[in-house]
């Protein structure tokens, strides 16, 4: 395996090394924050006494600290290194599980889990940039394989979590609850050492970063075609995928679908896109990233469109399945395009303004879809899914046309 190398050819570490490192840090700091909220949020939150208001307004506020910060927080990284941001989070992620175990009033947990979501809203970016450096010539597959790691992370973290919960039932209170925090702030011990392990070339010292710099960053992110068009795609993938996770479950109750078959449809979605994403990754290192951005968003907006035209469970399975796939397809290459296209001393401030409008997508989606959901029904809700998928694409094809990397 060939030694890693950045855009003026100096080698870093072993190839192999590194990327070892990368996958421990995402899945333990993935599985740590999945475990904090699925499924324990929404019942720890109903334990302490919050009505469902409350309980929605908590699982939106960790999102929202994600579409604030991540552009931020590249913007910083491209200024003061990557490392002490990332010992910055690894403090978040093992200090805010603990910080569950203080609440009794459930409007704290907002606050509570505002601050949890900056310690994704600085991994995500911030790993993004490390990755599109040292592994510049096959980014695409290491972005692939890393996220897969996360996938796994996140796949079973709410095994585990329900597990700990049944396992202290037992027991009175909150006890069950905060033995998954515990549990959680254990699995962040091995993400903050991991921090600290972290070296990077050429470390900047820290100096003050002008309100100028962010508007600089922000403006030539955004007025590149090429970027404003792949933060769009992002955008409309989350969109789609938000609103299919959070409204297929409800159209498949009154489809009469069991649950533990909605479960198994959700389990197999994950583990197509943890199977997949490091060949569609490798694919992006060899193909044009533009025609598979643009097939992956199609695929993934037509699935979401036919779902409430389906009503078995093998032909749910099977669009989920394809739902999968294109997500799979599109987003290992939009971050890997974004590398090529962004200048090099940008690229924390690129791969931050693309996780901040991912977020927003991820938000918007239920929020737009449910709406519409209420107003004419499933058919129309899933579709503004397609359409937008649709637009955005042809949006994208416009602005990467005839601008090879």
């Amino acid at each position: 395996m060939s030694q890693p190398t950045n855009r003026c050819g100096k080698q870093f570490l072993p190839e192999r090394r590194m990327m070892y490192y990368l996958f421990l840090l995402g899945f333990f700091a993935i599985f740590s924050t999945t475990i904090s909220k699925n499924p324990v949020l929404p019942l720890f939150s109903h334990a302490l006494g919050a009505n469902d208001a409350v309980i929605g307004l908590v699982a939106a506020v960790s999102p929202f600290a994600g579409i604030l910060f991540s552009f931020p927080v590249g913007v910083l990284s491209d200024h003061i290194g990557r490392r002490r941001l990332l010992i910055l989070a690894g403090f978040v992620f093992l200090s805010a599980p603990l910080l569950y175990l203080l609440i009794f009033d459930p409007l704290w947990l907002i606050p509570v889990r505002f601050f949890h979501g900056t310690a994704t809203a600085i991994l995500g970016p911030v790993i993004s940039a490390v990755i599109a450096e040292r592994f510049f010539e096959n980014k695409g597959a290491m972005l692939g394989q890393y996220s897969s790691a996360t996938l796994i992370g996140r796949t079973i973290a709410p095994l585990v979590g329900g597990i700990i919960i049944s396992a202290f039932m037992i027991y009175p209170g909150m006890v069950p609850y905060h033995m998954v925090y515990v549990a959680a702030a254990l699995a962040a011990v091995p993400v903050l050492i991991l921090t600290f392990m972290f070296r990077e070339q050429g470390l900047s010292p820290l100096t003050r970063l002008p309100v100028s710099k962010f508007k600089e960053s922000f403006i030539a992110f955004f007025a590149n075609a090429r970027l404003r068009a792949t933060a769009l795609v992002d955008m409309a993938t989350y969109f789609a995928f938000g609103a299919f996770e959070t409204f297929l479950p409800l159209f498949l109750f009154t489809s009469r679908i069991d649950a533990y078959q909605i479960g198994i449809i959700f389990a197999v979605q994950v583990l197509i896109i943890a199977g997949t994403k490091p060949f569609f990754g490798k694919l992006a290192d060899q193909l044009d990233k533009r025609h598979q951005i643009t097939f992956g968003l199609i695929i993934l907006g037509s699935s979401v469109a036919f779902i409430p035209f389906t009503t078995g469970f093998y032909q749910i399975l099977f669009l989920s399945a394809i739902c999968g796939l294109g997500m799979s397809l599109s987003t290992v290459a939009t971050s890997a395009y974004v590398a090529d296209v962004a200048k090099k001393e940008q690229i924390g401030a690129s791969m931050g303004a693309l996780s901040s409008t991912m977020d927003i997508g991820h938000a918007a989606g239920p929020l737009v879809t449910g709406i519409i959901v209420m107003a004419g029904g499933y058919a129309y809700g899933f579709f503004v899914s397609f359409l937008l998928t649709v637009v955005v694409a042809i949006v994208f094809v416009v602005s990467a046309r005839n601008k090879p990397v």
